[in-house]
């Protein structure tokens, strides 16, 4: 058995998906980088590694502000595995657009990989994707909505 039982990763990792949520609705990135311990690492490939919760906060919140970031507000876990003795867990996670007015989904996804520290805390999280997947949803995503709001004026 690892340091810490399955119940205790499942309830921290169904916290990070809540708070991720809450987070992604309300702009309020504070109580998801909380999650993460002082010394944690972040490794984003577009954006580079972060050292700390700081740093995590600081790039997260200036990143989930930005005009079409902001519009990115739901995170969805399609499937996710646990590593009980080593305390990881590796997640296929949707970043989703906000309806652009038709119920459409526009969406991406990335592989998370994360370290359970303890205590509701991460230690690590590495997020895996192609920029280039992302840039093409949110190129789509823009045209749409462009494409409903001429139609909508008529």
């Amino acid at each position: 058995m690892g340091r810490w039982s399955r119940e205790e990763l499942e309830e921290a990792f169904q916290l990070y998906q809540d708070t991720a949520l809450a987070a992604g609705t309300s702009g309020d990135w504070r109580a998801w980088a909380d999650q993460f311990t002082e010394d944690a690492t972040y490794v984003e490939h577009h954006y580079g590694t972060m050292g700390g919760r700081e740093a995590i906060y600081n790039w997260i919140q200036k990143t989930m502000s930005e005009p079409i970031n902001r519009d990115m507000r739901y995170f969805p876990v399609e499937w996710y595995m646990i590593d009980e003795e080593r305390g990881w867990i590796v997640a296929k996670v949707w970043n989703r657009m906000i309806d652009p007015g038709d119920g459409s989904l526009h969406q991406q996804y990335n592989i998370t990989i994360l370290h359970y520290a303890g205590n509701m805390k991460w230690s690590y999280e590495e997020d895996i994707y192609n920029p280039v997947h992302f840039a093409t949803v949110v190129k789509g995503w823009i045209d749409h909505k462009a494409e409903l709001e001429a139609a909508a004026k008529g």
